[in-house]
This record gives structure tokens, sequence and C-alpha cells, in this order.
């Protein structure tokens, strides 16, 4: 499919993949900024602009940005990672200029003072509500632990406390830090006219100041490699959860560890399904790869009834030695290309399942990478690739964390 780019003369970067026969067209605002670019002081900022960003702007209020977007029928949302603040939209092609010029609106928000304060009580209690939720703990205490002073364990919402010594003017440095116009790319997918995209986006978007918004504390991590056990009396279940060092985003070994952590977790099909699931020893057991700047990281979460945990743990430790020592099948492979190329395919068939794998190529890699790029990448993945990733990096010092009413378990 024909690719485009441009880029503004302030920096701001333009991405476009054109599909004519999709019957529909998707856009976003990809700002490179998240939890791993707040200062200790900030923890949490990035999310709750994500929400002030939709509370109104010198030309819009709350109401008329989302009636704006509404009269139009867009499927819009935003998010916040610990890398990314994303604010995105599809819809049918003839409204695409409605929808860049809400979009590039609200990236200019007003954040006023009157609408910071309620809001922060919005963020306090999405906060309250996620520490309900033992799932998100667990992971919350986990990433902490395993990258410990490295910037990706840095909490996307923040904690009660960093929320609500927040002032509106630290909110807004941090806007005028990292929202500048060469850390954000505007990524087009679907039905479009390129030059008219081009020209809209520059009438609405060329006069932002331009500015530098550097990465810092980007590089490896092998991670802590410790074990902890959290008692507590607020849920039933035992929840554990394993992070081990894995390839980062620009790595070529990033489509070997997605085709290895769906071997080992795919739910159902995976190892860990057949050793933990199907025999009853677990309620809920995967592994997944989630690769970042500088750093990657696999996932292990295993759920649970207390008898049976340590087994869980036991279980979990001896698959992935004996995939460290043996690697996988041929079979297991062949199988796990053929999940993850389906999965690819299919979000593919929609402009909006096409515009983040588009983003972030470009953001991450700077390449402009079609899904016939993606999938040539991991069919080309062999065992001997398999086994490179393993002997760099190896499935054995975990950090791992289990949350639930036990005391004690033994990691050995």
């Amino acid at each position: 499919m024909p690719f485009h780019t441009h880029t503004l003369p302030n920096g701001l970067t333009l991405v476009g993949e054109e599909s004519p026969a999709a019957r529909s067209v998707a856009l976003g605002f990809f700002t490179r900024t998240g939890a791993r670019d707040e200062r200790p002081e900030e923890a949490g900022v990035s999310h709750f602009l994500e929400h002030m960003v939709f509370k109104g702007t010198e030309r819009r209020s709350a109401l008329e940005v989302n009636l704006d977007f509404d009269r139009v029928g867009a499927d819009y949302n935003a998010y916040t990672s610990e890398e990314n603040t994303v604010f995105h939209a599809a819809v049918l092609p003839e409204y695409l200029p409605q929808v860049i010029d809400v979009l590039a609106d609200i990236l200019r928000p007003s954040l006023r003072e009157e609408d910071f304060a309620p809001e922060k009580k919005v963020i306090l209690t999405e906060i309250a509500k996620y520490e309900d939720q033992p799932g998100h703990v667990l992971y919350e205490r986990c990433r902490a632990l395993h990258f410990g002073p490295h910037k990706l364990g840095n909490s996307v919402l923040g904690t009660a406390a960093s929320i609500t010594a927040l002032t509106r003017d630290q909110m807004a440095a941090y806007f005028d830090r990292r929202y500048v116009p060469s850390n954000i790319a505007v990524v087009v997918t679907g039905r479009f006219d390129w030059d008219r995209v081009v020209g809209l986006v520059s009438d609405r978007c060329g006069g932002w100041p331009a500015g530098d918004a550097p990465r810092d504390g980007v590089g490896e991590t092998r991670g802590a490699c410790e074990f902890a056990v959290v008692p507590t009396s607020k849920w039933q279940q035992e929840y554990q959860m394993s992070m081990l060092a894995a390839p980062p985003t620009e790595s070529r070994l990033r489509y070997a560890a997605d085709l290895l952590a769906t071997v080992i977790g795919d739910d159902p099909g995976g190892r860990l399904y057949w050793e933990l699931i199907d025999p009853g020893l677990a309620e809920g057991a995967d592994m997944g790869y989630q690769e970042c700047e500088g750093a990657g990281v696999y996932y292990v979460n295993v759920v649970g009834e207390p008898a049976t945990a340590q087994r869980c743990l036991d279980t979990v430790r001896a698959v992935l030695a004996q995939v460290q020592a043996e690697s996988i099948t041929a079979e297991e492979l062949e199988q796990a290309r053929s999940k993850v190329l389906s999965r690819l395919v299919r979000s593919a068939e929609r402009p909006k399942g096409r515009l983040s794998a588009v983003a972030y190529a470009w953001i991450y890699q700077k390449q402009l990478r079609g899904l016939d790029d993606e999938l040539a990448a991991f069919r080309a993945v062999t065992l001997a690739d398999v086994r490179t990733l393993l002997d760099r990096y190896p499935l054995t010092g975990a950090t791992t964390v289990a949350l639930g009413p036990l005391e004690k378990l033994d990691r050995t």
C-alpha cells in the first residue's frame, strides 16, 4: 500500500498508509511521552493530562469537543502508556477534515484551573478503583520491583499522593516540555487524499512553536531478579507475576520474542496452559511480551487457589528452564507463527487496526512498514533465531511477586 511522509517546518511529522479499497479512515496524534518521561514530583501527569485535553480549548468547551466528534459519527478515544500518549479517531472519509480540526484543537488545551480541580477527583477515583483490582496492583508492584530506578518502572497512574500534590502549573510546564511538534507524529491510515491531509494539518498545526523533547534513561536492564510475597486478606486467590528482560523494540529479535511468548504462554494452547490450566492447577496462566524503547520485558501471569500456588510457581520455573535448555520445537514455532500472522491480518483489515502499527514502526524504527513487511519478518524467524534470543535474553533470574492470602512461598 502507498506510504506518504511529510514534515512541517516546526518539526511535526505526518505519516500515511493509503488503502483506496478501505471504507473508513483513522487518524491519530501520537505523542512520544508517557510515565517514563515524568519527574518524580510529576508522577501520573501524562495520564492526568490526557484527561485534561478533552476539557476544552480556546475554541471549544468540553461539551463541544464531544459533540463535534459525535456529529460525524467518529469512533474516538485516547490512551496513555509508559511511553506514549495517543489521541485517535476513526471516521468515514468525508468527515476527516472535521476530525483533524477537533484533534488538532484539543492538542492545544486550555488547562483551566476550574477544570483541573474537578478532574483531579476523577483521577483519584480511578486510582482507587484500580487499587481494588488485584491484577493491576500486582502489575504495578512487579514492574516497579523489576525495573527499579529505570524509568520504565514509573507508574502510568501515579499515586494518590502524587496526584493530590500535582498543580495545574506543573502540568502546564510538562505540556510545554513534552508536547512539542518534533515529539508528535500525525498518522493516518485507510482511505484519504494525502495532499488534503497535509494541507489540513499544516493549517491547524503549522503555527505550533518548535522545540526539542529528548528522552532520558533509555537503555537496557536485566531487571532486579528479586522475589517478594505480599500477604493480603483483600483477595482470596493467589496472584503471581514474573518479569524477565526481553529485546527492545528496536531489536530484530522482537519477532522471535513475540513468537516465543506465544509458544510458552498463549491461552489456550501454550505450554503454561497445558501444564497449569488443563490439569486444574491454575485458573489462568499466560505469558506476554512488551517491547519498549531501549528495553523489553516478558511477563508471566498465574492466578489460582492458594493451595496450589507453590506448585504453580515451581511449574512456571520448570517450563522456563526447559525452554531455556532445549528451546522450542519446529512444530511449536509454526503453530505460534500461524497464530501471530492471523492476529496481524485480522487486525489490519480495518484502518483503525493499522494505525498503531504504522505509527510505532515510524516512531521507533523510522521505517515505513506495511503489513507484508511485518508478515515477512515473522515468517523469517527460525529456530536458530530463537536460540540466539534465549542466549541473549535467558529465561532465568525472573523478578517475581506473589499477592494474596499466603504469607510465604518458596523461591527455590
